[in-house]
């Protein structure tokens, strides 16, 4: 018996929308089963993408897509989209190397329209091609799909704001979550308008209106009729320039098709309001949609997503991000000036247990990272000691502030930079590669990379001492397992350590200067080359005097850092050298200058020859053709 009648069926929107409307709503539970299957076996974001399917198939039904253009705002709620138009058969290798993407992508479908990873872009691309449309002459529609939480952001805002009499749809999916739940005055006024009598009034209103399927005058009176009870909440968006519809039901899908066909038809910016829930139709998603926003790995349907058992007598290796919560409040405790500040991601950056014994220090200020930093900023200049937990990703939204609000100020702000380097199945939208070349170029601030959990701590605590500007940046996942020390102390700025020294005589004496979580397979690497290996702890101030010890003990420099290369650790060392007049053979391992795609973490550092193996053989290659070069120098002289 075949399990999925319909959507076998389908390869793409074009099949789809040769379906008879009754099989729309048997056809969302077939493809939600199927997303179900799919990443209990792969893992991947899960309770979003369970909340849009009755949307997908609407949008697909309705538009004629790839012409008409679907702008997916963040797109970790888009597998059901990607099941749709042509790529169901490349689900099982979802976020894997060299399988699809977890997020909409350009080269990987034209059914993509707008590559998104990052939250609050949609209207914004949707609104640009709306107007290439109409300077082009096309007829094709843009519509943007965005979430309560997404719209949170300030580049939501901006969009709206420039909208104009363009011709663009935005669809708000309301679900009163983002990863964590909503916040702020904007997500209140939403709540309020899908909370008590007013929702349960307006989406019947809203399946009366369109049960007939009148015609597009007949809905126009209809709704002028019912003005009063569907277009008093609506006044914000109307007053951007849009016209309201909604809050409609957006997991009836007959109703999400009718609503589309007519506005559709309509001119100017049309605003879709639709009520979702996320995790639908898999009610431990649906009962805690927080935990089942993705799958870390494989899960059995029947059971859910369950926490590792412990192993008796094993203790688990703490994560970076565990570290950073355990710190966090300690030093709440230890210091009433510090307040925590995370745009709207508590759990991912380990701050749930701060946010319950600190509430009135604890802010999250909603997918919002320029505010982030600015308000921290303003909490710095008036005596106060912030800690701005963000992704290394998301740090970059909020490049102009850094530099302008707190850089240029010299304030007291500790960004704990999580996610540094490869973070694996997210791909390039998600790996922290830029950090250190675009921190260490900033006046200011103290830049430092921990090698392991103790570091990590100890490098925290170093920033709270500082009346500047500091930023500790350390990978996702666990250490190499090295003991934490409760008692915090400051380290020395600007101060590195060497690890492991060359035994004996070697007459080609190589010393590894490595950073952060380059440290454990650079001494690794050190010790089958018979090197020298540096913890350099510091990327700014970078130890001068350390590189310079080096540099005149050594016939050969390696730099090893988990960042792009150029611009990055690599290049201080390098400047440093300079700056001291010191010449010397020196090789960069870093990342390359290219995006890395998704995929296993380990693997895909294999890949960029940042592990003991990778390092060792770049070392003995590169000593080899320098070898070669001097003998070829000397025959020619």
């Amino acid at each position: 018996m075949n399990k999925y009648p319909l959507l076998d069926k389908i390869d793409y929107p074009a099949d789809l929308r040769r379906l008879d409307r009754r099989d729309l709503a048997p056809l969302a539970k077939e493809l939600r089963e199927y997303i179900v299957e799919s990443v209990s076996s792969t893992g991947g974001h899960f309770s979003s993408n369970l909340g849009t399917v009755e949307l997908t198939i609407a949008l697909h039904y309705v538009f004629n897509t790839p012409e008409d253009r679907l702008v997916w705002d963040v797109g970790h709620q888009t597998y059901g989209h990607k099941i749709l138009t042509g790529r169901k058969a490349g689900m099982p290798k979802l976020r894997q190397k060299g399988g699809i993407a977890g997020f909409p992508r350009r080269e990987e479908s034209i059914y993509d329209t707008f590559g998104t990873a990052h939250s609050s872009t949609s209207i914004s691309a949707a609104l640009g091609m709306a107007v290439a449309a109409r300077l082009s002459g096309s007829t094709r529609q843009a519509v943007a799909i965005i979430g309560d939480g997404a719209i949170t952001g300030g580049m939501a805002f901006e969009a709206m704001n420039n909208v104009g009499r363009e011709n663009v749809i935005v669809i708000l999916n309301d679900n009163d979550m983002s990863i964590s739940e909503s916040i702020g005055a904007l997500n209140n006024y939403l709540s309020k308008l899908m909370s008590g009598r007013f929702y349960a009034n307006t989406k019947k209103t809203a399946e009366k209106i369109l049960s007939a399927t009148p015609t597009f005058m007949e809905i126009a009176k209809r709704v002028e009729e019912h003005a009063k009870g569907m277009i008093t909440p609506s006044i914000m968006f109307e007053e951007f320039g849009f016209n309201y519809t909604g809050p409609i039901d957006g997991h009836n899908v007959e109703v999400l098709v009718d609503t589309l066909k007519n506005i559709s038809k309509l001119d100017g910016p049309q605003f879709l309001h639709i009520a979702t829930r996320k995790g639908q139709g898999y009610k431990l998603a649906e009962e805690d949609p927080i935990h089942y926003h993705a799958a870390s790995g494989k899960f059995d349907p029947k059971i859910g997503i369950t926490k590792p058992v412990p192993v008796a007598d094993v203790k688990p290796k703490p994560t970076y991000t565990q570290i950073f919560g355990e710190w966090l409040c300690d030093m709440a405790r230890a210091d009433k000036r510090m307040v925590g500040i995370t745009p709207a991601m508590r759990e991912g950056s380990g701050m749930v247990k701060f946010s319950q014994d600190f509430p009135d220090r604890y802010f999250d200020v909603a997918i919002a990272e320029q505010h982030a930093v600015t308000f921290a900023a303003g909490l710095a200049a008036d005596g106060m000691k912030p800690v701005l937990a963000i992704y290394s990703t998301f740090l970059q939204r909020g490049y102009d502030q850094l530099i302008h609000d707190v850089a240029i100020q010299n304030l007291p702000v500790v960004f704990a930079l999580d996610r540094g380097g490869l973070v694996g199945a997210d791909g390039p939208t998600h790996h922290g590669a830029f950090d250190l070349s675009y921190l260490r170029c900033i006046p200011n601030i103290t830049v430092m990379t921990p090698a392991d959990e103790n570091e990590c701590r100890q490098m925290l605590y170093t920033g709270m001492t500082l009346d500047s500007p500091s930023a500790v940046r350390y990978p996702r996942g666990a250490g190499p397992g090295v003991a934490i020390e409760k008692e915090m102390t400051a380290l020395p700025i600007g101060k590195g350590v060497v690890v492991r020294e060359f035994k004996g005589f070697d007459a080609r004496r190589v010393a590894i200067l490595a950073f952060g979580s380059m440290v454990k397979p650079a001494t690794d690497a050190a010790e089958e080359l018979n090197a020298t290996a540096a913890n350099m702890r510091f990327v700014k101030p970078i130890d001068h005097e350390l590189i310079f010890k080096l540099a005149t003990t050594h016939d050969y420099l390696v730099t090893v850092e988990e960042n792009v290369v150029m611009g990055g650790a690599g290049s201080a060392v390098a400047e440093s050298l300079a700056a001291q007049d010191l010449s010397i053979p020196m090789l960069h391992l870093g990342l390359p200058d290219q995006f890395v795609e998704h995929g296993d973490p380990a693997t895909l550092l294999a890949d960029c020859g940042l592990n003991r193996e990778g390092i060792v053989r770049s070392v003995r290659a590169w000593l080899a053709r320098t070898a070669t070069s001097v003998a070829t120098k000397k025959a020619v002289s």
